[in-house]
């Protein structure tokens, strides 16, 4: 019998992080767009967006530069952004 790897010990789950949600679902609304357009124009699924949108997710380092390509900011326009929300 295969011996199952024991949860004990395993770090906690990451909390998505609320300032990036925030600063992405606003960046998406000030520029009238819609989460379908977005998320298409980033390459992911909608519902990923929408659970990225609404903190239920932490997006891979890939997805967070495919969004930021999508929505034309700089990956350190995004951090300034997001460091001026958590302030």
């Amino acid at each position: 019998m295969a011996q199952v790897a024991s949860l004990h010990g395993m770090p906690p789950a990451r909390r998505a992080d609320p300032d990036l949600a925030e600063v992405l679902r606003a960046l998406r609304e000030s520029q009238g767009r819609s989460q379908e357009a977005v998320a298409h124009a980033a390459g992911i699924a909608v519902n990923s967006l929408r659970r990225i949108e609404y903190g239920e997710s932490n997006p891979t380092w890939s997805t967070v530069r495919a969004l930021a390509a999508a929505l034309d900011i700089s990956l350190a326009e995004l951090g300034r952004q997001i460091d001026t929300r958590a302030a």
